[in-house]
């Protein structure tokens, strides 16, 4: 490359880099893997590192990784978070031991311990009462979690013996057997999985609200002591095992060793037992055990120079891919996944694993029949990395998507610019339970006391098997589930009766109409103004609406092209659901052209009532804040979007404000 390509390359990976970095840091969703992740940035500190006319203090190998949320106050760390430098070979791990050493002038022992794969926090004790508790941030301003951390397990809440001032730092972890209960419960309520445990344990910290923290199950390991008054510590480990002594949970597995050769033998060892632990760990950090040593060395701007973090790259094993099935989602979706000769990988067995999709069978052309690479994606899901080309027979067989849905039969279709494929039958086995618990839900058909527990509970003891069957409950039929009593009974079936008259445009997005969400249910039921209507529609008719595209106006048509959800629409009618939207009353448009950003908590309306005020009045509820936004309705503990609202000179309105806005002449 010449220098003009080395500055864009150099460029490139700097926007590649700060991009993913905020994807794992500050919204707790990567896209890419950690070892993507880390050669992305080893390609930049060596060509930053041989070309240093290109230097820039805010590249990502000068900053630590996260940012402060608005969402929650600033902690200024006294003693900053700094993040580890990485090694990837034992070559390079002797390389840092050797310049360890000879910069210290004598060959000096190591502490070598497991790197627990969570978010970094820090915690205060004053004589020995915890006091406060916040997220590594930037490494020099955190976030304040003291409440969220207080529910964290192995964090004591007072020490005795205690120093008048202690402040520790620890990673907060999620078990792996937590991680798996918690997708799987995120893919029931249709909300998207976290991608490993890293990240759930980030995102559970840094909720606004300590309850949902509380029930993710987080625990944490303790492996520094960042400052101490009252008592002294000649080594780190002396310091670790009195924390271990005073209550702390403290970081496993760790050993003082000297000599590359004993540290490189005690990491492979902690490699090897990395499918025993009920924890994520992405390698082992070395540490100057002796504290005055560490001094001696000192730290970078970033990293401290008497510390490294070997990086275990991700295990990886070649089987044959035996079969390809289809597994049918509670959202319709249909995910393809391999059977394989079995394999022992990170400490287990595996047979199966993930394909994603089509278009990641595709790209990598993964074929039944072939020898391929698996590996666990953080640790945990396993997945298939590529297909072994060179050791392909020809007797291997391309996969297709099936035409019919397995479970059901109904037609499945992908919607353009879409990678999934999805099942179209409203009364797909594997979707029922969710059409339901949807159907009932407060945005739709709002049946308050059919939620997720008690549409099961319907479903299991097989009252009902489709939405209409909702409508031929009895109240005896009711009192047969967990603690239903006779008023109980009574208020669900007169909920159910209520349901009725919500309307077409609810019913419209009850009906989990796959691109269709309650504006476009709303849009498309005040044009038609009946179902029949809608269900003559052809696409073009129904995409000339405002706001609606060609998607969303092919995902209706198909809808009602299929047979079983005809039949499932004529006995909801039959029932007598209301098939019929209101016309809107247009003699008030008072926010005609007017967009309104929610944020914050309403005491007086849900957002989904305060944004149907606002469109009764012609205005419009936008998601984010722009230059065009009129209004910003800000309630308690508002967000981000006020703090965009006042940088962009937005129009910043009380509940107060709105009430006296909507007032009826």
């Amino acid at each position: 490359m010449n220098i003009k390509q080395i500055e864009k390359r150099i460029n490139e990976l700097r926007e590649k880099i700060a991009y993913h970095s905020n994807k794992y840091y500050n919204n707790d969703a990567p896209e890419i893997s950690d070892f993507e992740y880390d050669n992305l940035y080893r390609e930049l500190e060596t060509l930053e590192n041989e070309y240093p006319q290109f230097h820039d203090e805010n590249s990502p190998t000068v900053k630590v990784g996260g940012s402060v949320s608005a969402q929650f106050s600033e902690v200024t760390h006294s003693v900053p978070m700094q993040s580890l430098g990485d090694v990837f070979s034992e070559e390079e791990l002797k390389n840092f031991i050797s310049r360890t050493n000879e910069a210290l002038g004598e060959d000096t022992e190591y502490s070598v311990e497991p790197k627990i794969d969570g978010l970094s926090v820090s915690l205060e004790y004053s004589n020995g009462v915890f006091v406060r508790g916040s997220t590594r941030g930037n490494g020099t301003v955190g976030e304040d979690v003291t409440a969220n951390l207080k529910t964290v397990s192995g964090i004591p809440m007072t020490i005795p013996d205690a120093p008048s001032f202690l402040e520790v730092r620890g990673e907060v972890y999620m078990p792996i057997k937590s991680f798996i209960a918690l997708n799987e419960a995120r893919e029931a309520a249709e909300e998207p999985a976290f991608a490993n445990p890293r990240n759930a344990a980030a995102g559970s910290l840094r909720q606004l609200d300590s309850k949902i923290t509380a029930q993710r199950n987080l625990s944490v390991f303790i492996f520094n002591i960042q400052q101490i008054e009252g008592k002294e510590f000649s080594r780190h480990s002396e310091g670790l095992d009195y924390l271990k002594q005073s209550g702390f949970s403290v970081v496993e597995n760790r050993a003082v060793l000297k000599g590359a050769e004993n540290i490189c033998a005690h990491i492979q060892k902690i490699a090897e037992m990395r499918g025993e632990f009920s924890y994520g760990i992405d390698g082992a950090v070395v540490k100057a055990d002796i504290l005055e040593l560490r001094k001696k060395l000192g730290s970078t701007t970033k990293a401290p120079r008497w510390a490294i973090a070997y990086k275990y790259p991700p295990e990886e094993k070649e089987t044959l891919l035996e079969k390809i099935y289809v597994k049918v989602g509670r959202t319709g979706v249909l995910t393809p996944n391999a059977i394989l000769k079995t394999v022992r990988l990170a400490g287990t067995n595996v047979s199966k694993a993930t394909l994603h999709n089509m278009n990641n069978i595709r790209e990598k052309d993964i074929r039944i029949g072939d020898i391929v690479v698996v590996r666990k994606a953080g640790d945990i899901i396993p997945e298939v990395v590529r297909p072994v080309k060179d050791k392909r027979t020809g007797d291997e067989r391309v996969f297709e998507m099936p035409c019919v849905c397995p479970e059901c039969g109904s037609k499945v279709v992908q919607i353009e610019g879409e990678a999934a494929y999805r099942c179209t039958g409203s009364n797909c086995p594997a979707q029922r339970l969710r059409n339901i618990i949807h159907y009932a839900s407060k945005p739709c058909m709002n049946i308050e006391g059919l939620g997720e527990a008690v549409a099961a509970g319907l479903v299991e003891k097989n009252l009902i098997r489709d939405v209409s069957d909702i409508y031929t409950l009895t109240e005896n039929e009711v009192m047969e589930l967990d603690k239903f009593a006779e008023k109980s009974a009574e208020n669900l079936i007169s909920a159910i009766e209520k349901s009725k008259n919500a309307g077409l445009g609810r019913l419209l997005f009850a009906l989990g109409i796959p691109l269709i969400g309650s504006k476009g249910a709303k849009l498309i039921a005040e044009h038609f103004g009946t179902i029949e209507a809608v269900m003559r529609a052809a696409a073009p008719e129904i995409s000339f609406i405002d706001d609606i595209g060609d998607k969303m106006a092919e995902s209706i048509v198909s809808y009602f092209e299929n047979e079983a959800n005809r039949a499932l629409v004529s006995r909801l009618e039959q029932y007598g659901v209301n098939m019929v939207q209101e016309k809107r009353n247009t003699a008030d448009l008072r926010f005609a052209g007017r967009t309104f950003v929610l944020t914050g908590t309403l005491s007086g309306y849900t957002r989904d009532e305060a944004k149907e005020i606002i469109e009764k009045f012609g205005g419009k509820a936008a998601g984010s804040v722009s230059k065009k936004t009129d209004f910003v309705l800000a309630g308690d503990e508002a967000g981000s979007k006020l703090d965009k609202a006042i940088e962009l000179g937005v129009k910043v309105i009380s509940e107060e404000e709105f009430k006296e806005m909507i007032k009826e002449d």
